[in-house]
């Protein structure tokens, strides 16, 4: 049973989260089980009455939504192509804020980053949270061979401490055995044992994403912490997480990164009441948390929509947010809705979207109506595209400058049959609709790498409400 810190602990957490306590869940290669298990150790330390703080490496959103449902918490990225390697501590500190412990899952294999380098990978990541790493090991297939891996991957790089060794898929009692024997000298913090029950279902971009999948999505949770739980030593765990040393960086603050990134121009619009609409919904689950913390620091009131199932926007709204999703699997839902299509194809005001947003903006998505905002079709295909980017932008539109540089990341199989002027350019690739009312591209933006991009869209924003309001006034 891991205690929960008694009332001192929990007041110096409060006070500070400079020493929060803090793992790395790794793993050589995808694949390993590293979801499961960082999910089910969040769930069953949030169980043990722990406030756990839940995070993950790279620039997946679908993983951190089974975070949020295993911690009550928001799950959050930490990736340093998107917000530059300096906002990996602060953005750590500021979801860890009065936690008991953090828990970070890995991306990919240990060392795997961006362009088969180092940077980005989950090893660059644990050294800039000076955090340990647990390693989770498929030991479905190996016996004794799973200590020359876990030697491999312990002495590879100096500067990552591996804390810990968690066995995954072991078959039976005795090849626990024999894997603990071959391990001898490391620690073992747990073994578990397969269990289909706690499978989750997948499809053509990964894992089906929780706020889809609903109760299912809770109670394949609560397995996960249950069977972690039962096979893992989470006193072992929990201290060393405590071993952690203090952080130095200080926390990020939403409202401190826009006024740095505004110069002081933000606070016209810190009072202004402005409805910012952010579609969400089974459509449309992607999304940072840091982008409606943003929003809010500008001064907006962020109102959430289901394309779904609401048929018109919120009242009030002077701009909208169409973030990423899976629009494909509900497009006849989407061109069901005819009145919400009718509204934004109508809406005056500005529009961010992207991947999912720029689908459903589109004329039409695989045959089926979609809003006509913008003159093209899209289409699924068998292709997957994924990766980073390094764009610029060669125009202005709403939320980009002409010349402007982005960091970005793609990841979807659908393509837009026509775009006859990009907004953005990158090493062999371009794309984006863009105009002062619109920016919308597959690309994925980190808002916190570049807070002005809040700023501008509630700016833009404000503009519009006065506008309209003052075009409803009597003459």
């Amino acid at each position: 049973m891991v205690a929960p810190p008694g009332p001192a602990a929990a007041g110096a957490a409060r006070r500070t989260d400079a020493a929060v306590p803090r793992l790395v869940i790794a793993a050589p290669s995808s694949g390993a089980g590293k979801t499961t298990v960082a999910t089910g150790l969040m769930a069953a330390l949030h169980a043990r009455g722990l406030r756990v703080s839940p995070h993950k490496v790279g620039p997946d959103y679908i993983d951190p939504g089974y975070h949020a449902v295993a911690t009550g918490r928001p799950g959050r990225n930490l990736d340093p192509f998107l917000v530059g390697e300096d906002l990996v501590g602060p953005l750590f500190r500021h979801g860890a804020r009065g936690c008991d412990v953090a828990v970070v899952e890995g991306v990919m294999g240990l060392f795997d980053g961006h362009a088969g380098r180092d940077f980005a990978s989950t090893a660059h990541v644990a050294r800039l949270l000076d955090a340990p790493v647990v390693l989770v090991v498929d030991a479905s297939r190996a016996g004794r061979s799973v200590a020359a891996l876990v030697h491999g991957f312990a002495t590879f790089d100096p500067r990552v401490r591996l804390g810990g060794v968690i066995l995954n898929r072991i078959g039976s009692d005795r090849h626990e055995e024999l894997c603990r024997e071959a391990l001898a000298g490391y620690p073992v913090l747990g073994a578990i044992r397969r269990d289909e029950a706690v499978a989750t279902p997948s499809r053509h971009l990964g894992l089906v994403p929780a706020a889809e999948r609903g109760a299912p999505a809770v109670d394949a949770v609560r397995r996960m912490g249950e069977l972690v739980a039962r096979c893992c030593d989470l006193e072992a765990i929990v201290r060393l997480a405590r071993a952690a040393p203090p952080l130095g960086a200080a926390a990020w603050d939403p409202a401190e990164a826009l006024a740095r990134a505004a110069g002081g121009r933000g606070e016209p619009y810190r009072r202004s009441g402005t409805v910012v609409a952010v579609a969400g919904g089974p459509a449309f689950t992607f999304g940072y948390a840091e982008h409606v913390e943003l929003l809010r620091a500008a001064g907006a009131e962020v109102a959430a929509f289901d394309p779904l199932r609401d048929e018109a926007l919120p009242e009030g709204t002077a701009a909208v947010v169409l973030g990423g999703g899976f629009p494909e699997v509900y497009a006849d839902r989407l061109a069901a809705n005819e009145r919400l299509r009718a509204a934004l194809a109508a809406f005056g005001g500005p529009i961010a979207a992207e991947c999912a947003g720029l689908l459903y903006l589109c004329r039409e998505l695989d045959g089926r109506r979609m809003c006509g905002r913008i003159p093209a079709a899209a289409r699924m295909t068998d292709r997957l595209t994924l990766g980073y980017r390094e764009a610029v932008a060669r125009r202005d539109s709403l939320l980009t400058r002409a010349g402007e540089r982005l960091r970005g990341h793609e990841f979807h199989r659908t393509v837009v049959d026509r775009v006859p002027d990009p907004l953005l350019c990158w090493d062999g690739g371009a794309d984006g609709f863009g105009d002062a009312r619109l920016t919308a591209t597959y690309l994925h933006l980190h808002w916190a790498g570049k807070p002005i991009l809040a700023h501008r869209l509630v700016a833009a924003a404000a503009k519009y409400r006065w506008r309209s309001a003052r075009a409803r006034r009597p003459s």
